[in-house]
């Protein structure tokens, strides 16, 4: 079964959402039959490429009209959310800078099945070292850490790859009336927005899973035996 999750890496609700899905998976006993498939989505797609805020509490006074001191009150209330879910939130050291190209890299990633290993050191590298992912020289670090080829993530990031991956994400974000992120889609026919508990996402997971083997029965093997070896040596 899969789990569409829309997110941005910028976004810390992501970033908890992310371990709290993960969290509930590790609590459901069918979590290898379970697929994480990550959707591109930009909180702030008209911030130009190579423009960066080094400031993120500036940056969030412009954007919504607040003052400095409540943008800082309102990111140390998220941290400590951060820190329940098991994630380190230095809102003073994230750069802010356009995802675009991060996200392609994800989709860089899960063409190899490393999207899920990419997309946590893309929240890391951001929320907690303070690294700019809109650089190439840490996209290209991120890529390498997590066992691509760096010739690979050189010619995606030189060219136009993956680019309409993205798009089309978030394009049918818009068709499914995604306003928001983190949201969560199971199987098509259940959704969760937002960085809920994982107690909200194991009950979500078990009954979209249970309407899955539904349509996907599992089917014994009717298996003829013969000669074999096992992984304790033994042959006959």
């Amino acid at each position: 079964m899969k789990i569409e999750v829309w997110s941005d890496i910028v976004c810390p609700f992501c970033y908890i959402g992310k371990h709290n899905v993960e969290a509930a998976l590790a609590r459901f006993s069918e979590s290898d039959a379970v697929e994480l498939e990550w959707k591109s989505f930009q909180l702030d797609p008209e911030l130009p490429k190579g423009v960066t805020y080094a400031d993120t509490y500036q940056y969030l006074a412009q954007r919504k009209g607040i003052r400095i001191a409540q943008a800082r009150e309102m990111t140390a209330d998220v941290a400590l959310s951060g820190k329940k879910a098991g994630v380190e939130l230095n809102f003073e050291r994230a750069i802010v800078a356009n995802t675009w190209d991060a996200h392609r890299l994800i989709h860089l990633a899960q063409s190899v099945n490393r999207g899920n290993i990419v997309k946590e050191a893309l929240f890391r590298a951001h929320f907690t070292d303070g690294k700019d992912i809109s650089d190439y020289d840490t996209l290209i670090a991120v890529a390498k850490d997590a066992g691509l080829a760096e010739a690979a993530a050189r010619t995606m990031l030189d060219s136009d790859l993956f680019a309409h991956e993205v798009t089309q994400d978030i394009q049918e974000a818009r068709n499914l009336g995604i306003r928001g992120v983190p949201f969560f889609v199971f199987n098509r026919q259940y959704a969760v927005s937002g960085a809920q508990p994982p107690e909200v996402f194991l009950q979500t997971l078990q009954k979209a899973f249970a309407a899955w083997r539904i349509e996907n029965p599992k089917v014994p093997l009717d298996v003829t035996d013969g000669p074999s070896c096992s992984p304790n040596g033994n042959c006959d």
